[in-house]
């Protein structure tokens, strides 16, 4: 899966992944995890999600990486945002108040541009990925977070047969064996997604979507 082709669906506007809410899950589960007051929060794929803006106005400073330039730009101007942009070699910075966000690779991302990330959201990067990608996006990007950086997983599961990703389904045993050499994993939540409900995608016959509570070690 090329970059090319999340521009593509920025440009034709098919972002159907995007909310125009934070997320409940979130909402529910963060307060618990001891993500320290202040401390920043990595949010990879972060399209122009308002979950940044929920977590800059917990007090968190906001770490945030995406490939389109559209939707970055869609972020600031749709909240209302004046940022200030620089370039590093990471891609170009937008920052405005607490959200640095990165318009660029993930993948291109280190562990000196991580290292002050106490924290991780991951909604939307994990299930967007084919299987090989999410191989390396643990094996690399992941591993640039620093020990003791705890964070929230949000994962999908449903009959991968039934369904082309993205969003890919990833069962609670991939979330292991990606991740449990490296990071505590705790789930501390599954929800069903009801057939029929605003949530459920036509043409599968079960739909569940997980939250994991993540420390590494």
């Amino acid at each position: 899966m090329q970059p090319e082709f999340w521009q593509q669906r920025w440009r034709e506007q098919r972002i159907g992944f995007h909310q125009d809410h934070p997320t409940a899950l979130m909402l529910k589960h963060w307060p618990m995890l001891d993500v320290a007051p202040g401390a920043q929060v990595f949010v990879p794929l972060a399209g122009k999600s308002l979950d940044m803006v929920w977590l800059a106005s917990q007090g968190h400073r906001v770490l945030g990486v995406e490939l389109s330039q559209l939707a970055v730009e869609q972020f600031f101007d749709e909240n209302q945002l004046s940022p200030v942009i620089r370039e590093t070699k990471y891609g170009r910075h937008y920052v405005a108040g607490l959200i640095d966000l990165v318009c660029g690779d993930a993948f291109g991302l280190d562990a000196d541009v991580l290292r002050d990330c106490m924290g991780v959201f991951d909604r939307a990067a994990l299930v967007a990925l084919p299987a090989d990608l999410r191989q390396r996006y643990a094996r690399e990007v992941y591993a640039n977070l620093p020990h003791g950086c705890h964070g929230l997983l949000v994962t999908l599961e449903y009959p991968q047969h039934e369904k082309d990703g993205p969003p890919f389904s990833v069962d609670d045993a991939e979330v292991h064996a990606l991740y449990a050499r490296e990071w505590a994993i705790d789930l501390l939540e599954r929800e069903r997604i009801v057939p029929g409900g605003p949530r459920f995608e036509e043409g599968l016959s079960r739909l569940e979507m997980a939250a994991y509570g993540v420390r590494r070690y």
